[in-house]
């Protein structure tokens, strides 16, 4: 991890993260061991990617379950109401309910159905039927975990245990969300969690500390559980040995995946925190791309990956933003490279739909483009990880032009970041130093931008 990756790079990971890892993990659900890398052995970077769909339940490829919808909806009355207001959580919980999401999980639908009201509806149950401790409100958390790890440990821990209570009422799930709000906030903070355990230990009520002192430490194996994943110290548990044991993003969620059983939350919860620890940039864009899906009873909006990064940073800063790049002149499509064609923003929008299409910017509205790869470059020095950025984006290219695809890379302006990406791919296909790379995407695209000294940097490094 880099410390000094910029925070909101991390925020946007979180979220994002936690949403792609519901999606990859949804079509494994309550499978065997092993089922991701007996499908998967090698990344899958062409048309077709490891965001499958599928899954008893007919998921699409990349879209989000449950998990995810009640983390939404968490999300948006936190913002919308500028804080905790629990009624209201539980009100918009309900209603999702009362849809009928066909992944609910039984205990929230027990007790979000039970008509009783939103301050004793879970804590009624837990007295009927003593099983409460369910993954079920750790799925949803990474909302809340973002927007109160600003006001520090006592706050957020507190919120992360009255937010459980709304649909378990055992006090063992409030305790380990309390523990998860607690390392992704020193996440956030640049930390790791790893590092973090035991100070997050040291919140957890005396009565429940050993037992996830067990689940958390650091000789702990998914084969030492001694409750399926669908229970809460488990699911933290495995997230955290993936967390341990995993070198990136995505090896952190094929190790979760590979474990079987609760895959989607399980991959929720570590993909939220690897998300996190790795930033943005270390999301695989052929996973971020996809991710996608609507909320029952919340009306026909279809979640994308553009409205998370954007709901993220309302959560971290309170504030909500809009984005809308708005009418630019077109630049291109031009082949500048063979097979390669570069275009600015609405260059590339209006482009035939058979190009697979690389974005390096914020879109506004998504592309008709069945194939599209949208990467996470700011044309700014906050780009900590350019490297694996750049690594990621290249493979795909080299994928997708294996397959036979036109390709279009375009940023906002088509200059600097697009700029980038001809130039580094020169460099992987054509063994061009950085200066030969420049010079010639010069000669064929005359609207390169060389501002940006950390991408010159960025590809200084390809060249050593």
């Amino acid at each position: 991890m880099s410390p000094s990756m910029h925070r909101s790079h991390r925020v946007a990971g979180a979220l994002v993260g936690s949403a792609v890892g519901d999606a990859l993990g949804a079509p494994f659900e309550f499978g065997p061991p092993g089922q991701f890398t007996a499908r998967f052995p090698v990344p899958a970077r062409g048309a077709k990617t490891e965001m499958c769909g599928g899954g008893s339940l007919g998921w699409e490829p990349g879209e989000f379950t449950d998990d995810t919808q009640m983390a939404l909806l968490l999300a948006t009355s936190l913002v919308d109401n500028d804080g905790l207001d629990l009624a209201d959580v539980f009100a918009r919980f309900s209603q999702w309910a009362a849809a009928g999401p066909p992944d609910i999980g039984n205990q929230t639908r027990a007790v979000l159905g039970s008509g009783r009201p939103w301050d004793v509806a879970a804590e009624e149950h837990f007295a009927r039927s003593g099983h409460a401790a369910g993954n079920g409100s750790m799925m949803r958390t990474t909302p809340a975990a973002i927007w109160f790890a600003r006001f520090g440990p006592a706050t957020t821990t507190e919120a992360a245990r009255r937010i459980s209570t709304l649909t378990h009422g055992d006090p063992s799930a409030g305790e380990g969300c309390a523990i998860f709000h607690e390392l992704m906030r020193v996440a956030l903070d640049g930390g790791h969690p790893l590092a973090a355990v035991p100070a997050a230990l040291d919140v957890v009520a005396e009565e429940h500390r050993e037992r996830w002192a067990t689940m958390l430490a650091p000789s702990w194996t998914p084969a030492d559980a001694t409750e399926s994943n669908g229970a809460v110290w488990p699911t933290l548990g495995q997230a955290m040995w993936a967390l341990r044991h995993g070198r990136d993003f995505a090896e952190v969620l094929r190790l979760v995946i590979d474990l079987g059983g609760d895959t989607d939350t399980v991959a929720c919860v570590a993909g939220g925190l690897a998300g996190a620890v790795y930033g943005m940039g270390g999301i695989p864009s052929r996973w971020a791309s996809v991710v996608h899906g609507r909320v029952p009873g919340h009306g026909d909006r279809v979640w994308r990956l553009a409205d998370l990064q954007q709901l993220a940073a309302a959560l971290d800063t309170g504030v909500q933003q809009s984005y809308d790049p708005g009418v630019i002149p077109r630049i291109g499509p031009t082949e500048v490279l063979p097979g390669i064609w570069a275009a600015n923003l609405d260059g590339a929008r209006y482009s035939e739909k058979d190009f697979a299409v690389i974005s390096l910017c914020r879109l506004g509205e998504p592309f008709e483009h069945e194939l599209q790869r949208m990467a996470y470059v700011a044309d700014n020095e906050h780009n900590s990880d350019l490297g694996v950025v750049l690594a990621d984006v290249l493979e795909d290219m080299a994928a997708l032009r294996a397959e036979g695809h036109r390709l279009l890379v375009h940023c906002h302006g088509g200059a600097s970041r697009t700029g980038l990406v001809l130039r580094a791919w020169l460099m992987r296909t054509e063994g061009m130093t950085a200066d030969e790379a420049t010079a010639h995407v010069a000669e064929h695209w005359p609207h390169l931008g060389l501002w940006n000294a950390s991408f010159t940097a960025a590809l200084d490094c390809l060249d050593r």
